[in-house]
């Protein structure tokens, strides 16, 4: 077992003074009464078949030890036989055998309880920092893994360590205390058959060894299989409109049976092995009853162990006591294995490093005084690749509108993105009033600025909520007031619920034009100093984009705003229009600055039909 894993899994349950004070003080009453059960036997046993006579013994004096509790014992014994006669006694013994086994399993149901809360804690506190690290990824992390495999992360893999690893608290803390009280009081009872018995201990440890390493290995494989199925779901989920344009499901279909059918070879393989566990367990403690049984019976036929049948009897039913709780040691143990795979998937979200470091003492700052610097700025997404921009040397005044235009993969969304820090810069330096971006808390960054792009992304929720994303202190007159500058309330208003209306899962019960005026509408709300609009009307409509370039020019009104265009129509008002080419800035100026040069705008504007 990894224990390091083991107890990085362990330390969500923190604090532990809320669960293992608790947990102790039920599990060892727990304990003592259930080996009383079994000792409560001997006398009956002996009372019934042995016919043994009870007798007293005199000038006990108290000492911590076995030997005074049971002398006291069968000294009260004798006074109720001396009272109630025999029948009376083997009642009185039955029905302190009956409470020993109402209080073991009252303190059993206890500490179960305790653990219960502990489990449910470890999952709760393991579910928030997984899904909270991942809220602070950077934008380049959601690019290079698949979603399916967070998905899977967040709810099968930690559905199995809840299942393996967290349900076996109880036996990995419970049982040992429970084999360790057990074995005391047969080590008691005879030293010789308990040493005999100890002798399967190293057999059974190889066994189920070598059969938790093999566990961990497919239960990975099993959970990456897993993780797959997650992912084709997700991805034909997500795009069901383009397969059935392409008649493309038995594409689809093929992906995911081969997907499923992996996980079901793992899956089965998995199962087979823990189911393994368990019988080798119980094989190997049946063969060392049987061991005991043999070896103690030659002892007594030998007179070298004075022991009664009846004590005998009592000793193998403790052992076989004992087996219980081993049997289910051993079976958590491959348990844990099993979830083990689970949890390192979990660990390795958790410990995946976070690239947008905080600096330690940032600059507070609440609006944009100056300009925006672009100071030989440089980036690329991994050192694989070519840089995607190269030495951008730009100053974007307070107030200003620039654009920013370019064939496709000129780099023009990289270049707004760097701004809000979703990646940071590999080279150079972006500054806001002379100062560092990475120098300003993240948070009170991003809240000066206000980002609509090309594709609105808005919830399954309603209108107003979608609106306000982000401000718990919106009221509806200021949702109302962003979504008449959006031109936005007119339809909002005609809709089933107004502004209380469900919009469906990312807003398809609107239209591409309400949607991205929605969008508008919460930019508008935050009322930021910076707005970056990525091709925010290139999808539309030309009725659509009408109404949202109009709400778009309501928002740029007094505000450093900085627009990447595909449709150069939108732009020509802009007051500096940047032209990028693989990745470096070639050319700026305004519109009618550009055309008159007859240079890559210039062609741009012409390749659109664009009359200047």
């Amino acid at each position: 077992m990894d224990k390091n894993l083991f107890f990085r899994v362990l330390a969500f349950a923190k604090p532990y003074s809320r669960f293992w004070p608790r947990y102790l003080l039920f599990i060892i009453p727990g304990m003592i009464f259930g080996v009383l059960n079994f000792i409560l036997v001997i006398p009956v046993l002996e009372f019934i078949f042995e016919k043994k006579e009870l007798t007293l013994v005199s000038n006990l004096e108290f000492s911590l030890s076995i030997d005074y509790f049971k002398n006291t014992f069968y000294n009260y014994l004798y006074k109720i036989n001396s009272l109630w006669g025999e029948n009376g006694t083997l009642l009185i013994i039955c029905v302190l055998v009956l409470i020993a086994s109402l209080f073991a399993n009252l303190f059993k149901y206890l500490s179960q309880r305790t653990l219960v809360s502990m489990r449910v804690h470890v999952l709760k506190n393991m579910r928030s920092t997984i899904f909270g690290k991942i809220t602070k990824f950077h934008i380049a992390y959601f690019n290079d893994k698949r979603k399916g495999d967070l998905m899977s992360t967040l709810s099968n893999d930690i559905g199995e360590v809840q299942n393996s690893v967290v349900s076996s608290f109880q036996v990995i803390f419970r049982e040992p205390i429970l084999i360790v009280g057990n074995m005391a009081v047969l080590f008691y009872m005879s030293y010789q058959l308990t040493t005999f018995s100890l002798i399967a201990a190293p057999l059974s440890a190889f066994f189920i060894g070598k059969l938790a390493r093999k566990l961990k290995h497919d239960a990975g494989t099993a959970q990456r299989h897993q993780a797959d199925i997650m992912s084709v779901i997700e991805e034909t989920i997500s795009g069901m409109r383009i397969i059935k344009a392409f008649n493309a499901q038995k594409y689809v279909m093929r992906k995911f049976d081969t997907a499923n059918e992996n996980y079901r070879k793992s899956s089965k393989k998995v199962a087979n092995r823990y189911e393994m566990a368990s019988p080798i367990s119980e094989f190997l403690g049946v063969s060392v009853v049987l061991g005991i049984v043999y070896f103690g019976g030659i002892l007594i036929l030998g007179n070298s162990l004075q022991m009664s049948s009846s004590q005998f009897i009592a000793y193998l039913g403790l052992y076989y006591q004992i087996l219980m709780p081993v049997k289910e040691f051993t079976r958590s143990f491959a348990s844990i294995q099993k979830g083990m795979a689970s949890a390192q998937r979990v660990f390795d979200v958790l410990d995946y490093p976070v690239d947008i470091m905080k600096n330690t003492n940032p600059v507070p700052i609440t609006n944009i005084e100056n300009n925006i610097e672009f100071e030989n700025v440089s980036f690329y997404y991994s050192e694989k690749n070519s840089e995607v921009l190269k030495n951008i040397q730009l100053t974007i005044p307070k107030g200003k509108t620039y654009a920013v235009v370019g064939h496709s993969g000129a780099g023009k969304s990289t270049m707004a993105d760097l701004i809000p820090r979703f990646y940071d810069v590999t080279g150079g330096a972006i500054k806001i009033d002379g100062i560092n971006i990475k120098d300003y808390q993240p948070k009170e960054l991003i809240s000066l600025m206000g980002i609509v792009s090309q594709e609105s992304i808005l919830f399954n929720d309603t209108v107003f909520n979608n609106i306000a994303f982000g401000w718990e202190k919106a009221t509806e007159e200021n949702v109302r007031q962003a979504a008449e500058i959006a031109n936005a309330h007119e339809f909002i208003s005609k809709l089933e619920n107004g502004y209380q209306t469900t919009i469906g899962d990312r807003g398809n019960r609107l239209s591409g034009g309400q949607r991205q005026r929605l969008a508008i509408a919460r930019a508008v709300l935050r009322n930021p100093p910076i707005l970056i609009l990525d091709e925010a009307t290139s999808a539309l409509d030309t009725e659509s984009e009408r109404l949202v370039q109009d709400a778009l020019f309501k928002l740029m009104k007094n505000r450093t705003s900085i627009v990447i265009a595909h449709r150069l129509s939108t732009i020509r008002n802009a007051d500096r229009i940047i032209v990028l080419q693989d990745g470096k800035l070639i050319e700026q100026g305004t519109h009618k600055e550009l055309m008159d040069n007859h240079s890559i705008y210039y062609n741009l504007c012409n390749l659109q039909n664009f009359n200047n």
